[in-house]
């Protein structure tokens, strides 16, 4: 089954890179240089930053819906994203090499499922699987150690 792997819009975030680090700590939101690769999962780009990067560590609404399952957690950002990145039936750089979990929404926004990959699975599989089921609408993919916010998975 074709499948899309989408970043975030990055208009949404353009806007904080020009405010001060105090207007940006207000907002709850952190500047960072990047000191490792990887370890920055850039959420527009779907890559991680590059050493010497500036991101932005931010609360990020992941799943706005008005259900049990609405979702919020920290993200990091790129200074220099100018494009969301778009992958078809493939695994962006952010989703290999990382265990990933994988929460299986219905169109309602209602959890239906869920699963996860580690790095040596066969990711691209798990996801199929998943959106063969008929409920599923889309799957959001979290780093499963850390909890959060990786991307959004829609059938083609």
């Amino acid at each position: 089954m074709a499948f899309q792997i989408s970043g975030l819009d990055p208009a949404r975030f353009t806007p904080l890179f020009s405010l001060s680090d105090d207007a940006l700590k207000d907002r709850g939101i952190l500047r960072q240089r990047v000191t490792a690769h990887p370890g920055f999962p850039c959420r527009i780009t779907l890559e991680d930053a590059g050493e010497g990067e500036t991101v932005l560590l931010l609360n990020h609404e992941s799943h706005a819906v008005e259900t049990p399952f609405r979702s919020a957690y920290a993200i990091y950002v790129r200074e220099n994203a100018r494009e969301a990145a778009r992958y078809e039936t493939v695994l962006p750089p952010v989703l290999r090499n990382r265990a990933i979990a994988l929460r299986q929404f219905d169109a309602g926004g209602m959890l239906v499922g869920a699963d996860m990959f580690l790095p040596h699975e066969d990711g691209l599989a798990v996801i199929e699987r998943a959106l063969k089921h008929p409920d599923v609408a889309y799957i959001h993919a979290h780093n499963a150690k850390p909890g959060c916010f990786a991307a959004e998975i829609r059938p083609l």
